[in-house]
């Protein structure tokens, strides 16, 4: 690999200033800017780290799965004829009444983008629901791209974190992949509250969710008493 240029060098060379703007504005984005592009590099090493991960443990074969025709699907036969699957497990049993607004918020921003990820992964959101429950809740909210997935019982949801001993459910963000019949865990978001800095709610990085992306460009944040809701006031 080439060696890496100077941040902060780049960012020099890059830099321009808009109209009217003051010196010290130019000053503090070329600062900025040379952070941006550490900040770009460090997502990368994360991601080739990612990569090199060992093989993650086998995930078991009793798991379940019925599709919006109701025909069980076994794990390994949700990746199609790819060898990846991403999944995300939301939080939407059968005892909520709607589903969660921060999970609705992701999933949402899953359905369009769903068409390009499929030509390189398998996508499934898997939901504890009835998939025509999960289907209509979809329908209402204009998404028309995703495959949708109810877990027969709860063994796959508490195995992997989506479903407490109390009852609580957990967002899954999982990455699978297949090995013949074989399905191994690639890789999952984990970290709660342990691993949540000060004055934020504990949440991954990079963080895939857009609402929070663009929040993080703004003047304001994402706020520390904002949360997106499934039904807003015009």
């Amino acid at each position: 690999m080439s060696e890496l240029r100077d941040a902060a060098a780049m960012a020099r060379a890059s830099s321009k200033p808009f109209p009217n703007e003051s010196d010290e504005y130019r000053d503090a984005r070329t600062k900025l800017l040379a952070e941006e592009i550490e900040l770009r590099r460090q997502n990368l090493r994360v991601a080739e780290l990612r990569r090199a991960l060992p093989p993650g443990g086998e995930a078991s074969d009793r798991y379940r799965f019925l599709d919006a025709d109701g025909k069980e699907h076994r794990l390994a036969d949700l990746f199609g004829h790819h060898d990846t699957l991403f999944s995300y497990f939301w939080m939407y049993g059968p005892e909520r009444e709607r589903p969660c607004p921060m999970c609705t918020s992701f999933v949402g921003s899953l359905d369009i983008p769903s068409v390009d990820i499929e030509q390189r992964v398998a996508l499934a959101i898997i939901g504890r629901s009835p998939v025509a429950r999960q289907l209509e809740f979809a329908r209402e909210r204009g998404w028309d791209h995703l495959k949708f997935y109810q877990s027969v019982g709860d063994d796959f949801a508490r195995d992997y974190r989506g479903l407490g001993d109390d009852g609580s459910e957990w967002a899954m963000v999982q990455v699978w992949k297949r090995e013949g019949d074989k399905v191994r865990l690639f890789w999952a978001a984990e970290g709660g509250p342990e691993t949540a800095d000060p004055g934020f709610d504990p949440h991954m990085a990079p963080d895939p969710t857009p609402l929070w992306n663009i929040l993080d460009l703004t003047p304001g944040g994402r706020g520390t008493d904002w949360y997106p809701k499934l039904e807003y006031n015009s």
